[in-house]
């Protein structure tokens, strides 16, 4: 499916000119991935969200180029539901900005239509997990999402990037892996595991859209119940 190659194309404006899908709303779904922009943020475990929103765009045959809202866009259709795929370009730490200001174009409610995807260093790389809601936790950007939209009522899929280690080596070290760890370029085979992971979230968040978030969550959520994550 085409993506509309410039700010405000006619073929994007089109596709979500108050189009009405097998969903109820008849606005169009948010699906915003969180990250770092530049070339050398791009394969660092931080950035898993926007690779995320790139795979699923791949699946989609869009292209995430269009700017709007403070973000890279593209638009397709899935679960006969419009879906616009969204990269922050304000950096991890001010992600909130971009989200609200998406939200508030579309006419969005934060609570129905959006999904937040980002990296969860609790979760052990090559798990996910899907919540309906809850506290950011350690993780900037999606305090900053919580702050910029005043609730907690959002619907996120954390993508695991944790290193597997075992709890002894976490207190012996003094603390998990932090900052350095998330900013550091991913090595070859976590990569390996992290682009498997990206095709079965690319599968959960259609799977949100046709058959709605609880059962998305009882299908994948149960999957990753013995993987060792450690919230």
């Amino acid at each position: 499916m085409a993506d509309a190659s410039e700010i405000g194309g006619s073929g994007e404006q089109k596709m979500l000119a108050g189009v009405s899908g097998a969903n109820s709303r008849s606005g169009p779904f948010l699906i915003v991935g969180l990250g770092n922009p530049g070339l050398e943020y791009v394969w660092t475990p931080h950035n898993a969200g926007f690779m995320a929103i790139d795979r699923i765009a791949q699946q989609e045959g869009v292209v995430v180029q269009n700017r709007r809202c403070r973000a890279t866009t593209a638009t397709c259709r899935i679960a006969g539901r419009q879906v616009v795929l969204a990269k922050p370009e304000t950096f991890m730490n001010l992600s909130g900005a971009a989200v609200a200001a998406l939200v508030e174009e579309f006419e969005a409610d934060p609570a129905r239509d959006l999904l937040v995807i980002y990296d969860e260093l609790d979760l052990v790389l090559g798990t996910f997990k899907i919540r309906e809601r809850g506290s950011p936790a350690g993780h900037n950007g999606a305090r900053s999402v919580t702050g910029a939209l005043g609730t907690q009522e959002w619907l996120r899929l954390r993508i695991g990037v944790g290193p597997d280690l075992p709890p002894e080596a976490i207190v012996a070290g003094g603390k998990r892996p932090g900052r350095d760890y998330l900013l550091s370029p991913m090595r070859k085979a976590d990569l390996a595991v992290l682009d498997e992971v990206l095709d079965r979230v690319a599968t959960a968040t259609r799977r949100i859209l046709e058959v709605g978030t609880a059962a998305a969550m009882n299908e994948f959520n149960r999957k990753d119940e013995k993987t060792g994550n450690r919230e």
